[in-house]
This record gives structure tokens, C-alpha cells and sequence, in this order.
């Protein structure tokens, strides 16, 4: 009990630092202003985190870890590479497609939390994980003849490069088309890359 006591009290401070995190549209907020937002006391803060800079660490982290696991769920009854890797494409691209969840993932790469001590390590570590993933698709279609022509670590991280710059315009400015549009044209681009066939069933079939 004390032990899920403990985690549900550093959800409630993460959860009440996003929400001022949200009302100042991401200008510095302070830890006061979070635990009094959080109905806690400094002691409650300090049982969980070091500092600021580790809070936003750790909400950044949380949302990394959500954002994978959703990704690993989407693709793990795919039958073939192709639909795997096509499902992964589909899944990054209408990550921004809910207002609240941009509004969210602008508000974790705010400048307040860029400037957290450790965030470049945090964000080098999801790049890592994501492109870890990647590469392992990419492997899989190389062993069926799916992608004759991939190099699985290197693509991995071309292709995360792609997904992230395509991200970042959905974030920043949305674009005039849909999510599924950047989705297809992203999958030509990479399925031609990769020597495969470039129809836009997510089932794998051309």
C-alpha cells in the first residue's frame, strides 16, 4: 500500500507540474507553484525528486515510455515487416493528430525543458530506443526479402530522421494535409529507399 501510496503521490506532483506548465504555456514555473498546485508539501516533493530539473526529466521520460510502448502495442500483430514498418509510420505521424496531446508534447519540449540539466541524454535515449526499434523491423524485413536493400542500423537512423522532422512540422506549424497523407507519402519515400514495394495497405500488400 505504501508503496503505491508513493507512486500515486509522484504522479499527483508530474501531473500538477504539467498543468502549470500548461497555464504558464511553458514559461519557468516554480516548485512552489507545483506542490501548491499539487496540494503537497516540499518534504512530498523532495521524497520523489532531486530537483526541478529531475521533475521535468522525469514527466519527459514518462511521456517517452508512453509513446513506445504505444508504438511496440500497434505493431506487435503485424504478419509481415512491411506492415510492422508501416504501422510504426502510421503510429509516429498521428501522434499530434489530438489537440491535447500537441498541446502536451509542446509543453514537454518547452525551453523550460530543454534547459533541465540532463534533457539532451533523456531525448538522446528515446531517439536511441525508438531507432532500436526501427532497426529491428528493418532486420526482419531483410531476413523475409521484404527490404532487399536495407542496412538496418544505419536506415534505422535515416528513417527515425524523416519521422522526426515530419513530427516537428505537425508540432510547430500542422500542415494543410491530413496525418494519414504524411503518412503515405513518408511510406513511398522510405519503402522505395528500401527496395520494396510501395503499395499503401497497412496489411503489407502492395
Amino acid at each position: 500500500m505504501a508503496l503505491q501510496d508513493n507512486q500515486d503521490e509522484r504522479e499527483l506532483i508530474m501531473d500538477a507540474a504539467y498543468r502549470c506548465l500548461l497555464a504558464s504555456e511553458g514559461v519557468s514555473v516554480s516548485i512552489t507553484d507545483i506542490l501548491h498546485a499539487a496540494g503537497l508539501s516540499t518534504r512530498a516533493f523532495y521524497r520523489h525528486f532531486a530537483s526541478k530539473d529531475s521533475l521535468l526529466l522525469a514527466m519527459f521520460r514518462r511521456d517517452c515510455e508512453r509513446v513506445t510502448a504505444e508504438l511496440t502495442a500497434s505493431i506487435a500483430a503485424a504478419t509481415t515487416a512491411r506492415e510492422a514498418l508501416r504501422r510504426w509510420i502510421d503510429g509516429v505521424l498521428h501522434l499530434m493528430s489530438a489537440e491535447p496531446r500537441r498541446r502536451r508534447a509542446l509543453i514537454l519540449s518547452s525551453e523550460e525543458t530543454r534547459r533541465a540539466r540532463g534533457f539532451a541524454a533523456e531525448r538522446e535515449r528515446f531517439q536511441a530506443a525508438q531507432e532500436a526499434a526501427l532497426a529491428a523491423i528493418l532486420r526482419r524485413g531483410v531476413e523475409d526479402g521484404s527490404f532487399p536493400r536495407a542496412d538496418p542500423r544505419a536506415d534505422a537512423e535515416q528513417i527515425q530522421a524523416v519521422l522526426g522532422r515530419a513530427l516537428d512540422r505537425q508540432l510547430l506549424c500542422p500542415p494543410a494535409g491530413s496525418p494519414a497523407e504524411t503518412a503515405d507519402r513518408v511510406a513511398d519515400f522510405v519503402f522505395r529507399a528500401l527496395g520494396a514495394s510501395t503499395g499503401r495497405s497497412a496489411s503489407g500488400v502492395s
